[in-house]
């Protein structure tokens, strides 16, 4: 079953009672910058979740990478709030790759909701289509009755990375760029380079020049240096944001759903003694 829906789709289904349409907007460099594009303009009935106020907790400077998990409990009732039941479909959008929005993926699928969809191309592609923006303030929503229980299964920690350096049966991919994997710069965290043993599959690669997602097969090409019987994949990336975004395209690609180290890059180097690699993995 696909993880996305297209713009068509969506539209047929606005006035679902079932639908939590979710808008991801994000940046960076400029934190607040997602709720004011969501003010001034959205896909009609969407509600607005920030990545730093919703779907992260607090970063506890020399310990966590600089978006850790939520507490499945607060980010539960964040989405009952907003009117998210056991049994809704959500869709998840923001401008466009998917880059933010598939955190929330992730996240509903580690709570025990797997009834969720990102939309293919974003806010782009619907306005693309000639479909209709809203800046109308939600409703408040009625209250859902989703209750979310955290699958820890679907986790790997610094802790295990670690114990299992050389093990050829799991394979880190790292999300980033490869400059800022090969350590070239660093534009972010204060250290710059890689988890050693990690191979680059850059995530911004899983969809093609036309914002949209590629086709499944080309997905499952990307992946295919690690598909080996046995092999246990893992992501990261600098904060475990982006890292979901290729976790994803596994998942639509028909793969095992790889594992997420979640505290990522931003939080492997707040020990100095975990070990650090530059350059590109031959």
């Amino acid at each position: 079953m696909s993880q996305l829906i297209d713009t068509q789709a969506l539209a047929e289904r606005l006035e679902d009672s079932e639908l939590c349409l979710f808008d991801l907007r994000f940046s960076l460099e400029q934190p607040g910058q997602g709720r004011l594009d969501f003010a001034a303009g959205h896909i009609p009935g969407a509600r607005y979740l920030h990545l730093d106020d919703d779907l992260s907790a607090a970063v506890v400077p020399g310990q966590t990478g600089r978006h850790p998990l939520p507490d499945p409990e607060r980010l539960s009732a964040c989405l009952r709030r907003n009117g998210v039941n056991g049994d809704s479909l959500v869709v998840v959008y923001d401008d466009g790759p998917g880059l933010f929005a598939a955190r929330l993926w992730w996240l509903l699928r580690w709570l025990g909701h797997e009834r969720v969809k990102l939309l293919n191309g974003g806010l782009r592609a619907w306005v693309a289509s000639g479909r209709p923006l809203s800046s109308e303030t939600p409703r408040p929503a009625v209250e859902g009755n989703f209750q979310g229980r955290a699958d820890h299964a679907r986790l790997i920690d610094a802790a295990e990375i670690l114990r299992r350096q050389g093990d050829p049966a799991l394979q880190l991919l790292d999300a980033r760029g490869a400059p800022r994997y090969a350590g070239e710069q660093e534009p972010i965290d204060p250290v710059a380079g890689h988890i050693p043993g990690a191979a680059c599959l850059p995530c911004v690669a899983n969809v093609g020049a036309d914002g949209l997602w590629l086709p499944a097969a080309e997905l499952a090409a990307r992946f295919k240096p690690w598909q080996g019987e046995g092999q246990v994949l893992a992501c990261y990336c600098g904060s475990g944001v982006t890292a979901c975004h290729n976790i994803l395209a596994a998942v639509e690609a028909g793969l095992p759903e790889p594992r997420l180290y979640a505290g990522s890059w931003s939080e492997w180097i707040t020990d100095p003694q975990r070990p650090v690699a530059t350059g590109m993995t031959p």
